[in-house]
């Protein structure tokens, strides 16, 4: 069983941490008129604070959606002082649409909007990146390892969507590919000496690696 707080708890943490942007809560409502995952009002502030505390310049989104999660990263590195945040999906509509609402927040500036398969996204990136975001299909997560690890800076931060999984991570009978991929995922950061890695386990759980080098 997966237990959870009571409702009113969530309510209670919403209340004191999430952004009063109303865009924001316009995305918000999109997702959910649309059943669109994004990582939601609880998580959302973790990432702007963890951006915020590495002094993040240059952000880059493996998985952005319509740009929610970009919203925080933006956010966060315009209060750093400027940089930039490149955002890869491999879906044209939601790229331009993301780029939309980049430009109704005003954040536009500081976003690199890109069409493209993100670990071929990343590939072409150059390494000294602050923090990279992790959120594509979940069989793909051990395959992006090597590729961030060339990318990110010693000190650099590795953000990581659904390591949870909705609880399948504790599931011996789940042999799918996704849950797999997140397993693998887990265990091998877990095990290795290049980062140090823990797992917040709020929502479906976020991933936060520290490179080491």
């Amino acid at each position: 069983m997966i237990e959870r707080w009571p409702e009113a708890i969530y309510e209670y943490i919403l209340e004191r941490t999430r952004f009063d942007d109303p865009l924001l809560r316009e995305m918000e409502r999109r997702a959910q008129r649309d059943s669109f995952p994004i990582i939601g009002p609880l998580v959302g502030p973790w990432l702007y604070m963890l951006t915020r505390l590495v002094g993040a310049r240059r952000v880059f989104e493996m998985g952005s959606g319509y740009g929610y999660s970009t919203w925080y990263f933006a956010s966060a590195v315009r209060d750093n002082g400027g940089g930039t945040v490149t955002a890869a999906v491999w879906d044209a509509p939601l790229a331009a649409e993301a780029s939309g609402w980049m430009a109704r927040c005003g954040l536009l500036q500081y976003c690199d909007l890109q069409v493209s398969e993100a670990i071929l996204a990343l590939s072409s990136a150059k390494p000294g990146i602050d923090v990279v975001f992790l959120d594509i299909e979940k069989d793909s997560y051990p395959a992006a390892l090597d590729i961030i690890e060339s990318k990110l800076r010693v000190g650099g931060l590795l953000l990581v969507d659904n390591v949870i999984w909705s609880g399948r991570v504790i599931d011996p009978g789940d042999r799918s590919e996704a849950t797999q991929g997140v397993l693998q995922f887990n265990d091998t950061l877990a095990a290795s000496k290049r980062w140090q890695y823990l797992i917040n386990p709020l929502r479906d759980g976020l991933g936060v690696g520290v490179f080491r080098g």
